[in-house]
């Protein structure tokens, strides 16, 4: 086993990774020592035959572990490559909630095609929710067909009339549900995008409300995440912005 991997850090495994149904056991130890290493860089760059060595498993059987947390939406996995498209590097990123790392949006690539440079720092670097809000109810081109389709699909393609006569808080729900549906949208969720409904995304919004409001916006995105890749789906009353 390389000693240089060997951190002295504390790992990290939230409840939502401790209490998944969907992961074995490894997987969360797994995840966990990628918290470890990721806390000196703000991600981990150990590969998996280090990963194989410290559990003692073959490198298919870590690379299905590392696969299949990504599926879920604990990590981001991030390959480099040369001119030649040779892999030179690669790097794990934590998305989960709970976990903050130095660089706090690490899973936002400037190699990602079809976002706008200008709106993606405008949204990375500053968090300007009400920017994002601004553009997509303006229908700028800035923002892709796509992601319009989504909202138009979720009714929240509201015109400035309506907006007019919304009490404040319900147009801040529907900034930050447009926002982190956009972080979704770039982070490649579509899986979820396609067969999430409006009803689910208010009711969750309104629990997450309750439970974090320090942390919403992260804690919605999991609730989001979790629920739609669960096969036992429970719809609740929901409350109409």
């Amino acid at each position: 086993m390389n000693e240089e991997n060997k951190s002295s850090y504390y790992a990290i495994i939230p409840a939502t990774v401790r209490y998944s149904q969907q992961l074995k056991a490894n997987e969360k130890l797994l995840y966990g020592e990628i918290t470890a290493l990721s806390n000196k860089n703000g991600f981990c760059y150990a590969q998996n035959r280090y990963f194989a060595n410290l559990y003692d498993v073959s490198i298919e059987t870590v690379s299905r572990w590392l696969s299949h947390l990504q599926k879920l939406g604990f990590i981001k996995i991030e390959i480099k490559r040369n001119e030649n498209k040779e892999i030179i590097a690669r790097y794990i990123y934590i998305i989960d909630v709970p976990y903050c790392q130095k660089d706090q949006y690490p899973f936002y690539q400037k190699n990602q095609e079809g976002i706008d440079e200008k709106i993606k720092d405008n949204i990375i670097k500053n968090n300007k929710i009400d920017d994002l809000f601004n553009l997509v109810m303006n229908n700028s081109f800035k923002i892709q067909n796509e992601f319009y389709q989504i909202i138009e699909r979720l009714e929240f393609n509201y015109n400035q009339n309506l907006l007019a006569h919304m009490k404040a808080e319900k147009i801040q729900m529907l900034k930050n549900i447009i926002f982190v549906l956009y972080e979704l949208y770039i982070e490649n969720f579509g899986f979820i995008l396609s067969k999430i409904d409006r009803e689910d995304l208010i009711v969750l919004y309104n629990i997450s409300l309750e439970h974090t409001p320090e942390d919403l916006l992260n804690y919605y995105k999991r609730a989001i995440i979790n629920k739609y890749t669960n096969n036992n789906k429970r719809k609740g009353n929901a409350n109409v912005i």
